[in-house]
């Protein structure tokens, strides 16, 4: 095991965090339903949550749902500012520290006890800090695990600190709901409940091998040692991330061929200019789709090479993207999203003969971008169209 044996992970998650920074900058809307994001939900506040909204959810159903809702504009350049001051004041608690998004971290504060005081002090204070430096609410779960830390900030929620002492862990879990597990998705939940099981405590007195063969070796494994808090990762630091991607919720509007592949096209290109800003390549392209009825399909291919260049990764998703076009028009789409994987440095990966002037055009693209900003330059594809939103996400940096 390499974690610790006193409860000295933190899991710190702000509370509802688009919504909380839209509530903190104008008081008219503090106290009151609050969603970001018109055509779809991007974030919506406890007051709009308890009404039943929730992220991804089109806007039309949302205001159904919570008809005195606020509904504002996205201002994603506040929430990149927010998650920065915040994150400094994690890393002035800890140097151990593990980034999950821009709104969620592990930190790590075994052996600061002389410096610090106790986990549930540190953790106290650093929540102070956030509300009173940044304006912000936030959650901190604090235990043995990253799983554990994790799931006790979401029954903290919102606004909360909980501690789960080591000899208190499987007590506190047993109870709990089979979607706490950290995995558990509505499909997985499903097929555990058709079996009778609905809380952690019935998952952890099947036996392995019943769970590998209802779920998968990997799925069954993987919940079986959750569910004993088996759950041996550290919090990591300086470890880059092993894939990036994005995605755009469409509502619940017919989109044309023609539309659909142009929503890749700038999913693809803000992507891939990720990629290259961080001096990655990718072998691994994946499209995700959200159909109509709520069902999904996922694909993926392996390219021979690895690459940066957009055109190779946009041929990649436009195939999977065709091939599922007579699902689509007979159900329609929700959701699409790419993600780029099997990341690699760069400049540990030779460049495949005959060089293309692809990548020539790319970087040329970006460094207009990068001078001029990310309008100043776009493909002709997406003239007049609305590029969606760009999320804010944590920077992808080396370690020193």
């Amino acid at each position: 095991m390499f974690v610790s044996g006193a409860a000295t992970i933190l899991h710190a998650d702000l509370d509802a965090f688009y919504a909380s920074v839209e509530q903190r900058d104008d008081p008219a809307l503090r106290g009151r339903p609050v969603i970001v994001g018109g055509g779809v939900v991007l974030a919506a506040s406890y007051e709009a949550k308890a009404h039943g909204v929730r992220t991804a959810m089109s806007g039309g159903q949302a205001r159904r749902l919570c008809p005195g809702a606020v509904v504002v504009p996205p201002r994603m350049d506040a929430y990149a500012a927010a998650s920065k001051a915040v994150f400094a004041l994690f890393r002035a608690t800890t140097p151990l520290v593990e980034g999950l998004s821009i709104d969620e971290a592990f930190l790590d504060v075994d052996g600061l006890r002389r410096i610090s005081g106790t986990p549930a002090g540190i953790a106290a204070r650093l929540r102070r800090r956030v509300a009173e430096e940044v304006g912000l609410p936030i959650t901190i779960g604090v235990a043995r695990t990253k799983f554990l830390a994790k799931v006790a900030s979401g029954v903290a929620k919102p606004d909360g600190l909980l501690v789960v002492p080591p000899d208190g862990e499987l007590e506190f879990l047993r109870p709990l709901p089979v979607r706490r597990l950290w995995g558990v998705g509505p499909a997985t939940a499903a097929k555990l409940a058709g079996y009778g099981v609905a809380t952690v405590g019935q998952v952890a007195d099947m036996p392995e091998a019943a769970l590998v063969a209802l779920l998968g070796p990997g799925a069954g494994r993987h919940l079986h040692a959750l569910a004993r808090n088996r759950d041996p990762r550290p919090v990591r630091t300086g470890v880059r991330r092993r894939s990036m991607g994005a995605q755009r919720a469409l509502g619940r509007r017919h989109r044309t061929p023609e539309e659909l592949d142009a929503m890749l096209v700038g999913l693809l290109d803000r992507l891939a200019g990720r990629l290259r800003g961080a001096n990655r390549v990718c072998r691994t392209v994946t499209l995700r789709l959200r159909f109509g009825d709520y069902a999904r399909a996922t694909r993926s291919h392996t390219l021979p090479q690895a690459t940066a260049e957009t055109a190779v990764l946009l041929d990649a998703a436009r195939v999977f993207l065709g091939a599922a076009a007579p699902l689509v028009a007979e159900r329609g789409l929700t959701l699409i999203g790419v993600s780029l994987g099997s990341l690699h440095d760069d400049r540990a990966v030779q460049l495949a003969l005959p060089f293309d002037a692809g990548l020539a055009a790319d970087a040329a693209v970006d460094g207009v971008r990068g001078r001029f900003g990310s309008s100043a330059i776009t493909r002709a594809v997406l003239l007049g169209r609305d590029p969606g939103i760009a999320v804010p996400t944590l920077p992808d940096e080396p370690p020193d």
